[in-house]
């Protein structure tokens, strides 16, 4: 009898080997056959990431993001659909009003002011050199500079007077409508340095004009972002219509508040954000333009400080 034919796999040692075992090259212990179509190497389900053919590993697609072009808008900033620096300067004016409430000295400490006298009860008195011997300098003149930027976060108070609150509620809605529109098209580095900027001069031009008064609130901030809109809107070739409505009724304001709120105030920001934005508006369209526009803002820091270190010179007769 001829023996039957045998239906058995063949044994290991005689059939042919099973193949290696590959495994991600970001997780060792995660088995996988599928390579990166860039770098050949071994990727398993979570490292995948789709590719117009097959898929490409997590730093592949790193390095491809860093080699591509990153869109810009017409100033040359960034495009983000968040604004998130005008949600963080309502936040940082809207907590130092809340510190106001509950201490109301934060005013006296840290609004704008260029040059008092205090005695030791705390009475106020206006500037005289002749009497620093006397009584206490306080202000800008006695080396409090911080102040010309922290009263552009401080606002009257609702416990001295009733327009105090709508004081920050008319800043803090000009500044949710404008800087909406602003920051999205210069982008958040540049809109920041905007409203510094724009802050800071509406500071020193009450430090130049009325050095005694004590000067509180976003407004020359808020002035500079006007400013910014229209020079923008008509760099972009917009309707002009209701941009010119706007800022008509921003410079009455400036006129009808000019008798209980600083004009000053208004006039520096209003200045100072339409140069800063002329700057960014203007600038050559090349590899130097954040460059140029650097510059502009640097150029009028310096001009601002040299403005504000002037008039304290002025003030106490040589004793910055």
């Amino acid at each position: 009898m001829e023996p039957s034919e045998s239906t058995a796999e063949p044994s290991a040692s005689t059939g042919t080997p099973e193949p290696a075992v590959t495994t991600c090259y970001r997780h060792p212990k995660a088995e996988t056959y599928v390579r990166c179509i860039r770098c050949d190497r071994h990727i398993c389900p979570d490292c995948m990431r789709e590719a117009p053919v097959g898929h490409q590993c997590v730093e592949c697609v790193k390095e491809g993001m860093r080699s591509v072009r990153q869109a810009r808008t017409a100033f040359g900033g960034r495009i983000s659909a968040v604004p998130a620096v005008t949600y963080t300067l309502i936040a940082l004016n809207v907590l130092a009003y809340l510190a106001e409430l509950v201490r109301p000295a934060v005013v006296d400490r840290f609004g704008m002011l260029g040059a008092h006298l205090v005695d030791t009860d705390g009475n106020h008195y206006l500037y005289d050199p002749a009497l620093t011997d006397v009584l206490r300098p306080e202000g800008v003149v006695a080396g409090e500079w911080y102040r010309l930027l922290t009263g552009a976060f401080l606002h009257l108070p609702a416990t001295d007077t009733p327009f105090g609150v709508v004081h920050i509620v008319m800043n803090m809605v000009a500044l949710w409508n404008l800087g909406r529109v602003v920051e999205a098209q210069l982008g958040r580095v540049r809109y920041l340095a905007l409203y510094l900027l724009s802050a800071l001069g509406g500071s020193v031009f009450v430090l130049l004009i009325a050095p005694e008064q004590l000067a509180v609130g976003a407004s020359g901030a808020v002035f500079g972002l006007g400013a910014a809109y229209y020079v923008m809107a008509r760099r972009l070739g917009a309707d002009m219509a209701s941009v010119n409505r706007y800022m008509a009724g921003l410079l009455l304001w400036m006129v009808v508040s000019a008798g209980f709120a600083s004009w000053q105030g208004h006039l520096g920001g209003l200045l100072a954000g339409g140069v800063v934005t002329a700057a960014y508006a203007y600038a050559p369209r090349s590899g130097r333009r954040a460059l140029v526009q650097a510059a502009a803002c640097a150029a009028l820091l310096a001009l601002l400080v040299l403005c504000a270190w002037g008039k304290v010179v002025g003030l106490t007769g040589g004793a910055a």
